[in-house]
């Protein structure tokens, strides 16, 4: 009987350790979602994420759409497009970003295409090697829920990002925010425990 109850106070404490740590994960989150971006940055970096062939998903969509927004009110801005071409995609993310931006009237020279990374990490890495050498203030563009991780490895990577959060939308939230959870736990056990 005792090792029985032992057993449900472990599985207890447990849960409650899992609850308050996604707790503490979604209010890292939400505070950099309601980030605002600072206005005339030097750079935008544009993270890649799934093309459906040769077309963005709603969540990519999002990311590309809040850029053109901000591209179109600070004039002296350029823009890094990030990411490499996946399976299913005919395309590379960074050219799916390209071509959407000149759709929605951003000139083909404020944009430079990083077309090989194929995580976040690599994202910032690949990106951080075209950045202008006299620019100084940089914005990352992603959806609500990834603007945490993206600006904190950037700041690991040396790159001191601000965040321009893009809506998630409705229909992708709860599949991005369980994955999200799992990416951060994972960058916090490679920055401060196996590091």
């Amino acid at each position: 009987m005792k090792k029985k109850k032992s057993g449900f106070l472990l599985i207890g404490v447990f849960i409650a350790f899992g609850l308050i740590y996604v707790g503490f994960l979604q209010f890292k989150i939400s505070q950099y979602s309601n980030m605002e971006a600072p206005k005339n940055a030097d750079y935008l970096i544009v993270l890649g994420a799934r093309v459906k062939g040769t077309v963005p998903s709603q969540a990519f969509a999002s990311r590309i759409d809040a850029a053109a927004n901000y591209l179109k009110e600070n004039k002296n801005t350029i823009v890094i497009a990030s990411g490499g071409q996946g399976p299913g995609e005919q395309i590379s993310e960074a050219e799916s970003i390209k071509r959407e931006l000149v759709k929605q009237n951003i000139s083909e020279s404020r944009i430079i295409l990083e077309d090989h990374s194929t995580d976040t990490y690599e994202n910032i890495r690949f990106s951080k090697k075209l950045i202008p050498k006299d620019a100084k203030n940089g914005v990352v563009v992603t959806n609500t829920f990834h603007i945490y991780r993206a600006v904190s490895i950037a700041n690991k990577q040396g790159l001191d990002l601000q965040g321009l959060p893009a809506k998630t939308p409705w229909t992708a939230v709860l599949k991005s925010y369980s994955r999200e959870y799992l990416a951060i736990t994972k960058f916090y056990l490679k920055t401060y425990i196996l590091d």
